[in-house]
C-alpha cells in the first residue's frame, strides 16, 4: 500500500525544516509521496521550488508535488485563474464563506483547516454534499491537536469527529494530513491512520485517507494542471 502526505510546509513556506529533511524523513516512514504547501509569491519562486523537488525525489525516490495554498477569497481567484502553474490547489479554512467557496469550485483539491478556531466543523450538511459532488478533499489535520492546549483540544477533537460522521453519510474524499512544519512533526501513516480510527472510522477507512484517497486527488488534480482551460485537456 502507497502512503501519501499532501499537506507538508517546509522552510520556503513557514516551516522549519528544509525540503531535503522533510523527504528524507518522509521515506524512511514509508510515504510514497509527498506535498509541499506554499504560500504565492511569484512563478519564479514555484520554478525554484519545483526544481529543487525534482533533485530530492530522485535522490531519496519519493515523489514530490508542489501544492500551493490559498488563504482568502483574493488568493483564491488569482490562482484559479493560474491552475497550471502548479500541482495541488489548496484553500486554508476556517471562514465560513471560503470554506464555501472552495468546495463550490472543481478547480480546488483540497479544503484544509475547515475548522480550524471554530465552534463547529466549519461544514454542514449542504457543503458536504458539495464537497462529494466537486471532489474537493476535506483534510484532518493531525497537527491542529498538537498544537492546541487541553482547553480547545476537546472542541478540535470534537469539529473532526463531525467531519468524520459527514465523511462517512456524504462520501466526499476525506484525507488526514500531518500538517508538518518540521522533519520532527511527520508522522508515519498507520499513526495516523489510528488517529482516525479513535474518531469513529474503521481501520479500512482510515487507511484509505492516507493512500488511496489522496492518490485519487493526485492523479485528478495532475489533470487539472494539464487542462489549457476547465474541462478542456490536451490530448497528447
Amino acid at each position: 500500500m502507497k502512503f501519501y502526505d499532501l499537506h507538508v510546509h517546509s522552510a520556503f513556506s513557514e516551516g522549519i525544516s528544509s525540503l531535503e529533511e522533510l523527504a528524507k524523513t518522509a521515506a524512511s516512514l514509508d510515504y510514497s509521496g509527498i506535498c509541499f504547501s506554499t504560500y504565492f509569491e511569484s512563478r519564479e519562486k514555484l520554478k525554484k521550488i519545483e526544481g529543487e523537488c525534482e533533485k530530492i525525489s530522485k535522490k531519496y525516490g519519493i515523489e514530490i508535488w508542489v501544492g500551493v495554498e490559498a488563504r482568502n477569497l483574493k488568493e483564491l481567484k488569482f490562482l484559479l485563474k493560474r491552475r497550471n502553474w502548479f500541482d495541488l490547489l489548496l484553500v486554508k479554512g476556517g471562514d465560513l464563506r471560503l470554506n464555501r467557496v472552495a468546495i463550490e469550485h472543481r478547480g480546488v483539491d483540497i479544503l484544509t483547516h475547515p475548522s480550524f478556531k471554530r465552534k463547529d466543523p466549519g461544514l454542514n450538511h449542504i457543503y458536504a454534499k458539495l464537497a462529494a459532488k466537486n471532489g474537493v478533499g476535506i483534510e484532518i489535520n493531525f497537527r491542529e491537536v498538537l498544537i492546541c492546549n487541553k482547553a480547545s483540544r476537546s472542541q478540535v477533537l470534537k469539529n473532526f469527529s463531525k467531519i468524520v460522521m459527514l465523511a462517512k453519510k456524504y462520501k466526499f474524499p476525506l484525507i488526514v494530513s500531518s500538517g508538518a512544519l518540521s522533519h520532527f512533526e511527520l508522522k508515519h501513516p498507520l499513526v495516523l491512520s489510528s488517529f482516525l480510527m479513535t474518531l469513529g472510522l474503521e481501520i479500512k477507512e482510515a487507511k484509505k485517507c492516507i493512500s488511496t484517497t489522496p492518490k485519487k486527488i493526485l492523479r485528478n488534480a495532475l489533470e487539472k494542471k494539464e487542462s489549457i482551460a476547465p474541462g478542456i485537456k490536451v490530448v497528447k
